[in-house]
């Protein structure tokens, strides 16, 4: 007799309820698609497991983008930040980065309740254990599938058009520090110990990584006197383009700076062959440009100290978090060399520093979409696409939500392209490169980096997230209304003229500015490097009243307009050859000039243009020409 389980139907699943799963919930849900999203455990929705931050250099120009198009997490951490500073002030726009300290139980609580509060949202709590495919009819290729649903440990069976998978580091997780092995997700959490093998009897590739997070130090015993003091910026820029700027002004709490000396150093080297880093114990491959101070301190013994960020966890606890120092080393070891830093000789340990090895996907399986090249309506999100940190893992979630409830409705993928936006470059890379470490998004990766600035994603990206259905009409206006008022002032700018006086020339004196022989747009002069348009004020008579945000890009906009121009310009080049597309189906062993090597690339990740194609590593500049000769032929 067949026993009775449970079995539901629904428009899309999400499994997984990181940061990537809210944002594809949300996406779907809000889309009108009918949604289940499962978490391996209620309370680590939106959850913090390591840095207690959003933001950073390069990822906070990715949560204003993800803002603009729609998305939850600037909302959420404008809600629930406990200090803020826009990173890199002293060096050009193109680098400026917003950076907001998180306390951590706040934002799982703020991103929960926008969860549970979601129409079409069900949130359930459960291990899945299989995904459930089904071949396609012919014509299409015989190994291609379709998915069908999803299978829990428990044997209920959920089905739907659409699965995404954003398992973040919970696939076979285990935790490592010293000898100590524990075979959970971080935090103590339950690892999801079943979905892999389903993954690979799909003919899905599996590769492994590995990540680590830092020691909690208990707040009373650290000697504050002994650390630097880091302040949080007056006034503070929201990190969404909706939040009211005046409403987020508040008192801010501090981090802290202090350094790692000879001591701590000497104490790792002496340990080394104890951290199962070194010892062979670990198999994932870990991030380079996050590396453990075990790492750090083997690979530049030149170094004599390493700076490290002393973040609290939140309002309401004690638990203060070490950013620079993660680590594997054992448990004895961890509590000498900690104390060995200025302002920690007596820190008392909360939760121990450890490694965490996962299993990922190959994300070359991957269409710019996000969704599996041979398995139809699946997609991957997160850190299970080989990416670190939540924005990156936000943005992935986001873009594969969408692309899944345009799939379900029968409409073209939103793919954003490396000139869009940081997202674009994140996703670019993910598919079309062999990523063998966890992929960290960092400016030096965007080819565009002064078009694509932290401070205009609205003026980019808000028309893209109101064709999708995710930004308001209201919104779209308002920046529709900013970017007429910002060229409107440019032109007048470049057609108001001061003459060579008294009073033009005493305040470019007074500026360290050459003085003018005869007349001179106000545009010219804010292009001097001692001047800008705020300090221009001052000469401008007909100058009118602007809101803030439009004042900033005017000012952007003048002084770096030669270099703005010059990328404009790179970005249509680069769009030609985007524009190029070549056939799924494109045989390329009838291009008998290809060499060996860029064929086998070409077969396997399947570019869809040649702009892609050139982006491949192992293709040539001589074999993009002898293909496009080809397609062209």
């Amino acid at each position: 007799m067949e026993k009775n389980v449970v079995k539901e139907n629904y428009d899309a699943i999400v499994v997984g309820a990181g940061h990537a799963g809210c944002e594809a919930a949300l996406a779907l849900s809000r889309l009108g698609l009918k949604t289940i999203i499962f978490t391996v455990a209620i309370d680590s929705i939106a959850l913090m497991p390591c840095n207690p931050n959003i933001g950073g250099t390069s990822k906070g120009h990715i949560v204003r983008e993800l803002d603009a198009l729609g998305g939850e997490m600037g909302r959420c951490i404008d809600k629930t930040f406990i200090q803020s500073k826009m990173l890199n002030k002293s060096k050009g726009p193109a680098v400026h980065s917003l950076r907001a300290q998180a306390d951590k139980q706040a934002y799982t609580r703020e991103m929960r309740r926008t969860l549970e509060n979601q129409e079409n949202l069900t949130i359930r709590q459960g291990e899945v254990a299989e995904i459930i495919t089904e071949g396609l009819a012919q014509p299409i290729q015989s190994e291609k599938k379709r998915i069908v649903g999803v299978k829990m440990v428990s044997g209920a069976t959920y089905y739907a058009k659409t699965v995404i998978l954003a398992t973040g580091v919970y696939l076979n997780a285990r935790c490592l520090y010293g000898d100590v092995i524990e075979h959970t997700g971080p935090n103590g959490l339950k690892a999801a110990t079943h979905l892999t093998d389903s993954l690979i009897k799909e003919g899905i590739s599996i590769q492994r990584f590995k990540t680590g997070t830092p020691a909690r130090i208990d707040k009373r015993s650290i000697d504050f006197s002994k650390l630097e003091e880091q302040l949080g910026d007056i006034p503070i820029v929201p990190f969404s383009f909706s939040t009211d700027p005046e409403s987020i002004q508040k008192d801010q709490v501090s981090c802290w700076l202090t350094y790692t000396n000879d001591k701590t150093h000497d104490i790792i080297r002496k340990n080394i062959d104890r951290s199962p880093l070194f010892s062979g114990v670990i198999e994932g491959t870990g991030p380079r440009y996050c590396p453990s101070i075990e790492d750090k301190v083997m690979k530049f013994p030149e170094k004599d100290r390493h700076q490290i960020f002393v973040e609290p966890e939140g309002l309401y606890t004690n638990e203060m978090y070490l950013s620079g120092m993660s680590s594997s080393l054992p448990e004895d070891v961890q509590h000498a060399m900690y104390r060995t830093m200025p302002g920690f000789e007596n820190a008392v340990i909360v939760r121990n520093a450890y490694a965490i090895e996962y299993d990922l996907i190959d994300a070359t399986e991957l269409k710019p979409s996000l969704e599996f090249k041979n398995i139809e309506g699946l997609f991957g999100a997160g850190q299970i696409n080989g990416s670190s940190g939540y924005e990156e893992a936000a943005c992935q979630g986001f873009m594969a939500g969408v692309n899944a409830a345009r799939l379900i409705k029968g409409q073209e993928p939103v793919v954003l392209k490396r000139s869009d936006g940081y997202i674009g470059v994140l996703i670019d890379d993910l598919v079309t490169k062999d990523n063998t470490e966890p992929y960290r998004m960092m400016t030096s990766r965007a080819e565009y980096r002064l078009l694509l600035r932290q401070d205009n994603a609205d003026l980019r990206l808000t028309k893209i997230g109101y064709d999708i259905g995710l930004v308001s009409k209201e919104r779209l206006d308002y920046v529709n209304n900013k970017k007429e008022l910002i060229d409107k002032e440019i032109e007048r700018l470049k057609k108001t003229y001061v003459g060579a006086n008294e009073k033009i020339n005493g305040f470019l004196k007074s500026h360290g500015a050459t003085e003018v022989l005869s007349g001179v747009t106000i545009a010219e002069l804010c292009k001097r490097p001692e001047l800008s348009y705020e300090l221009c004020k001052e000469i401008d008579e007909t100058r009118p009243d602007l809101p803030k945000d439009v004042i900033e890009q005017v000012g952007i906009e003048i002084k770096y307009e030669g270099y703005i121009a010059r990328e404009r310009q790179q970005v249509e080049n680069f769009k030609k050859m985007e524009g190029k597309k070549i056939p799924q189906d494109f045989d390329y062993d009838k291009v008998l000039n290809l060499r060996i090597e860029a064929r086998q690339k070409l077969k396997k990740f399947k570019p869809e243009n040649i702009g892609q194609a050139s982006r491949i590593i192992g293709v040539s500049p001589a074999d993009i020409s002898v293909l496009l000769v080809y397609l062209k032929r």
